[in-house]
């Protein structure tokens, strides 16, 4: 699977013009971000829907945090309905920095995560459901057929993504370096004695890129993705790229302070090589082929490059190169 991920900061209407882009480039899925100062995913998602015909649409990922899991199965399950069955569940525990300005912290997120897609697979499979665990649900249902639904789990440490390989369809592991996907592929293999889901499962890297002509011009526009990832990094993370510790810290602090360019500031070069394929369409060709070496699927993700639409057309060309060789 050849996917990109479309950030809400820009107008729902252009979102779905992104994602008809991304079909007539050949891409086979896209997944909407989620940050609550952003624009409402699944509302760009439905408007995406309606723009498209094939490409598989879903969150990437949403939280079941600050939106109750029950309801939240209930909205994918509602993608899935008016895209003709076309809807994937990227769930995960969210980013820090932005959760912490709702109140939610990331305990249990492991469970958390678990619980909302298991209960969710119930849900879509038609159950009553009574859940006390990390949430509550008394005899909550849906009104509707759902189906299934594949999940794929948002994943980072080595707990949730061996969850993710155990349980459910796939993983978006947020990572664009191939010693990430090497580790990750690790954990996974890790699992496959004890994996209890019937579908194959999908190692997805989940790469933030950014890709242009002009590679200063693609790198400058990475700054923002990659201050969120190196600020959301757990340490593990960090010190396989040799990342100070204080400055993501640092970054995150700021970010959770609403000081956007002093987070964007304190992205490093070492970042920037760690946490983003920035460069030429050539550069970012060369990466993603070092990904597929342990990755199962590949996504770009944002900021995609300086200009969205160009970045498109140039990543279509790069996946439709890589199906070919």
């Amino acid at each position: 699977m050849y996917a990109i991920e479309l950030t809400p900061e820009h107008p729902v209407d252009q979102l779905a013009s992104f994602a008809a882009a991304a079909e007539d480039s050949g891409f086979d899925a896209v997944f909407a971000s989620h940050h609550y100062n952003n624009r409402d995913q699944f509302m760009a998602l439905t408007r995406m829907a309606a723009r498209t015909d094939d490409l598989l649409l879903g969150p990437g990922i949403a939280n079941p945090y600050e939106t109750h899991p029950v309801t939240l199965a209930s909205r994918v399950a509602t993608l899935s309905e008016l895209s003709d069955g076309r809807a994937v569940f990227g769930v995960g525990p969210g980013d820090k920095s932005t959760i912490r300005n709702l109140g939610f912290d990331h305990d249990d997120a492991l469970r958390r995560t678990l619980e909302a897609f298991k209960v969710a697979q119930r849900l879509w499979d038609g159950e009553r459901v009574d859940h006390d665990g990390t949430f509550r649900a008394d005899d909550a249902g849906l009104n509707y057929e759902a189906g299934e639904i594949p999940v794929y789990v948002g994943a980072q440490g080595p707990h949730m993504t061996k969850m993710a390989a155990k349980h459910a369809d796939g993983a978006l592991y947020n990572g664009s370096h191939p010693k990430d996907l090497a580790w990750a592929r690790e954990r996974v293999d890790e699992m496959a004695d004890d994996r209890v889901a019937d579908a194959e499962f999908d190692l997805a890297a989940y790469a933030s890129v950014s890709v242009a002509e002009d590679r200063e011009a693609a790198r400058e526009a990475a700054r923002p993705p990659v201050a969120y990832v190196a600020a959301g990094s757990p340490p593990p993370v960090l010190d396989r790229h040799d990342i100070d510790r204080g400055t993501a810290a640092e970054i995150g602090d700021a970010i959770s302070a609403g000081e956007f360019e002093t987070a964007f500031g304190l992205v490093t070069d070492a970042m920037l090589d760690a946490f983003c394929i920035a460069g030429t369409p050539a550069e970012v060709r060369e990466r993603t082929e070092a990904l597929e070496e342990h990755a199962d699927s590949v996504v770009y993700a944002s900021p995609l490059g300086p200009d969205v639409e160009s970045a498109i057309d140039l990543l279509g060309t790069v996946a439709t190169d890589r199906r070919r060789e």
